[in-house]
């Protein structure tokens, strides 16, 4: 899946869920530009598997996931994407680093 220019997202051969693929894609749509000013060639990102408990679903933290690895990984800054528990009906706040989250589910 292209997502900017050379930087590509490899999806596992079972496919993915749809909001988790849209959360993963807006997290690497993020760090774009700085991934192909280190890969002026390209980079592929591949999906092995996105493993969670159904318990406390949430496909938010698909993105959360990401931008974690992409910032261990390349070594780059923080964005400031982060979740917070809060209690209450809705427990998890999350914040996208000023950031338009592609998707508003009703838990938000």
């Amino acid at each position: 899946m292209g997502i900017y220019r050379g930087v590509r997202l490899l999806l596992p051969g079972a496919g993915m869920y749809w909001e988790d693929l849209a959360w993963l894609s807006f997290v690497v749509a993020l760090r774009a530009e700085e991934l192909c000013a280190r890969f002026p060639e390209g980079v592929y990102l591949e999906i092995v598997s996105l493993d969670f408990p159904l318990t406390d679903y949430r496909p938010e933290v698909a993105a959360l996931a990401m931008d974690g690895w992409l910032r261990e990984e390349f070594d780059l800054p923080d964005t400031g994407i982060t979740c917070a528990y809060s209690g209450g009906a809705d427990p998890y706040v999350f914040a996208w680093g000023g950031a338009e989250p592609p998707l508003r589910s009703p838990r938000l």
